[in-house]
């Protein structure tokens, strides 16, 4: 795997802007990443109607949970969901294999693989973040550095979990099945659907530090400017080593 980060710099920019232009020429490939985010915004935001006139720690809900949950569910589906059908696209068809025996390591590609579909993530949610600001009047996070660790913190967790889908599943429509499955379960456990008040207390407890619920009640009290839980914390940081470690020793090439 070292090899991999062998590249010089020059190489692995070229690798970065390579894997971009393949993205960008599948135009529908950007709906998820660039399109859903918005209007998941638009739709938590017209939905929250009066839900945004209840206020947590002076913040009206749709700053303090539905503008978090939003960007948790991106972030959610395009790693879990999103990326791991390309890469398993890739094995299918044969460019991880014939990498393999070229100086750039297939996980070159994959590192570049997450790099760009990082930066579509990052796009996606700016841009639905500016559509909340505009047209719903969301306030920008009251503790933005603590806002961005844990974005970048639950980023890691989903992109984790996603390669582990990409290694698991044969097929690219087999990684949107099990990613689904996978994005939905966190999703349902994790507040993505309600309150998580309403889950039996175990589950509820579960569902707050498994990546979802983890991201989302962290974001949430950085929104608002509490201090997330560092148990939270720990979960996510957790789950996303475990999880790199686990797709990096069961990932197929070929």
């Amino acid at each position: 795997m070292s090899a991999a980060f062998a590249l010089p710099p020059r190489a692995w920019a070229m690798l970065v802007l390579t894997e971009a232009r393949m993205v960008v020429r599948d135009t529908a490939g950007l709906v998820v990443p660039l399109g859903l985010p918005v209007l998941i915004m638009v739709m938590n935001g017209i939905g929250a109607g009066g839900e945004g006139r209840e206020h947590f720690r002076g913040l009206p809900a749709l700053d303090a949970f539905v503008v978090p949950l939003t960007i948790v569910m991106v972030v959610a589906l395009i790693g879990v969901v999103n990326m791991p059908s390309f890469l398993a696209s890739y094995r299918k068809a044969g460019v991880l294999r014939r990498l393999s025996v070229t100086p750039a390591h297939p996980a070159s590609v994959l590192a570049a693989q997450v790099v760009v579909s990082l930066a579509q993530a990052l796009l996606g949610v700016a841009l639905a973040l500016l559509v909340a600001r505009l047209a719903f009047g969301v306030s920008m996070p009251r503790a933005p550095f603590t806002a961005a660790g844990v974005f970048l913190l639950a980023a890691a967790a989903m992109y984790a979990l996603g390669m582990v889908v990409a290694a698991l599943a044969p097929t690219p429509n087999s990684a949107v099945a099990i990613g689904l499955v996978l994005f939905f379960a966190t999703m349902a456990v994790g507040g993505g659907f309600g309150g998580r008040g309403n889950l039996p207390g175990w589950l509820d407890a579960a569902g707050g530090h498994l990546p979802y619920g983890a991201g989302l009640d962290a974001l949430s009290d950085a929104w608002t400017g509490a201090a997330p839980d560092p148990a939270q914390l720990g979960a996510l940081a957790g789950t996303a080593v475990l999880a790199a470690a686990v797709a990096a020793r069961t990932f197929r090439w070929s």
